[in-house]
């Protein structure tokens, strides 16, 4: 396959933008020329140079005035919950029990998994996302489907099958032993396959005995190189039903530490009311509390406090996620809106360029794969996006009236969505425009 030559607008970060100003936080180049071979990032400046360095053959595609940056990265969803999208519940426990926990069963059936596995994909890809952190469900097939989807599409994504022994439907439950079994054969099975990564997937506390929780463990034991991905501090209920289940800890992030849970590659959706004992503790072993702000909202879980994490005296590493399906888009453009929202909502900001930065590399950075996915530099993998601030009449029409990248980008994510992604790359080939229908 020849080398493709992308003439655009380019927009990269460096490190998290520290205000408007922060102009040495990113890399912008008006005419930009990306030069992509075997999957990767070969060359990258501008235009007129990349151009006369690159090979005479080279095939060129033009997308300008649109705006080229990394593909997005999803750090917390749920493979098996597109059809859950939507479904009115007062509370998380009421949602999950009423609607996840049914639909989930489901995905013991192999034709089913492979179905959504395919519109699971059309979707991220839509929506101009190039890796997620996926959960399946319970049943070993489900993330079989998920990765062998993965595989067929050369995308980067992490997954894991969800381990859960108690306080489920029969049908959705494994027990400590065949949790841990079935993820050692996941691992095996897809781990380093193409650009697949294996999680370690306990659901959360409440689903998991402690014989579970040690199953777990051991796993992280095994394969300390493995992302681990749970949930913490959702729900208040949730909080007092797991502080029940687990007396002896000493609160919620405590169930986990004492398994060994937390660390560099723990990822923890939600982590909405967390007190400062327990930030302490996430900021100590370096996990990450992945931000859920449709989800939160939709559910009424409580508003997100990113500020009080990421600026208090020890810091919390912090992701962003849309949590489909009790998240309400698969758009990364409309959860960092609603993440705006909330930060509003609680006298805290949230500028346009850290937005953009958090969907992108900031993301890449909290996994630990900033070296391969997140900003457009030489060597990375060729994963991006192209822009369109102007996809609608309505963002058209303000585009009239806008004079700087800062208020583009803060167009994009106000009135933004699946329609405002021109164009999807994944490892360097367009998959956007590839898509049925």
């Amino acid at each position: 396959m020849k080398p493709l030559l992308i003439r655009a607008r380019l927009l990269s970060f460096h490190h998290e933008p520290q205000g408007l100003g922060d102009a040495a936080s990113y890399r912008y180049i008006e005419d930009g020329g990306l030069l992509v071979a075997e999957g990767r990032i070969a060359d990258l400046g501008e235009y007129a140079d990349v151009a006369a360095r690159a090979a005479a053959d080279v095939e060129t595609v033009d997308h300008r005035p649109h705006l080229l940056t990394p593909g997005f990265i999803d750090m917390h969803l749920h493979f098996p919950q597109m059809q859950v999208v939507g479904s009115y519940a007062a509370n998380l426990l009421e949602w999950l029990n009423t609607y996840t926990f049914v639909e989930e069963q489901r995905f013991a059936d192999q034709a089913h998994a492979a179905r959504i596995a395919v519109r699971f994909f059309d979707e991220l890809i839509r929506h101009g996302t190039t890796t997620a952190v996926a959960y399946c469900s319970v049943h070993k097939v489900s993330a079989d489907m998920f990765f062998a989807e993965s595989l067929r599409r050369n995308m980067l994504m992490v997954g894991g099958k969800v381990m859960m022994d108690r306080n489920a439907p029969e049908g959705l439950r494994d027990t400590a032993q065949q949790g841990y079994d079935e993820t050692r054969q996941v691992i095996a099975d897809w781990h380093g396959k193409g650009r697949n990564h294996v999680a370690i997937t306990p659901r959360f506390a409440i689903t998991s005995t402690p014989e579970q929780m040690e199953a777990s463990q051991a796993l992280a034991r095994e394969y300390p190189d493995l992302h681990i991905q749970t949930h913490l501090s959702e729900n208040h209920d949730e909080i007092r039903f797991t502080q029940e289940l687990y007396p002896a800890a000493k609160d919620y992030t405590d169930v986990y530490a004492h398994y060994g849970l937390l660390g560099q590659k723990s990822l923890f959706g939600h982590c909405i009311h967390l007190s400062d004992r327990e930030a302490d503790a996430m900021s100590e072993s370096g996990s990450v509390a992945v931000f859920c702000p449709t989800s939160n909202l939709f559910l009424g879980s409580g508003l997100f406090g990113l500020k009080r994490l990421t600026q208090r005296e020890k810091p919390v590493r912090v992701a962003v996620a849309t949590d489909i399906g009790g998240g309400t888009s698969y758009s990364m453009l409309r959860t960092l809106d609603e993440g705006y929202k909330v930060l509003q909502l609680q006298g805290e900001r949230m500028t346009p360029f850290e937005s953009f930065y958090r969907m992108t590399r900031g993301n890449a950075e909290a996994l630990g794969l900033s070296h391969r996915i997140g900003a457009l530099e030489i060597g990375h993998d060729a994963d991006f996006v192209v822009l369109d601030a102007g996809a609608t009449p309505a963002m058209a029409l303000k585009m009239e009236v806008v004079t700087t990248l800062a208020e583009e980008l803060f167009l994009l994510q106000t009135l933004g969505d699946d329609r405002a992604i021109a164009e999807t790359y994944v490892a360097g080939q367009p998959a956007k425009s590839r898509l049925p229908g």
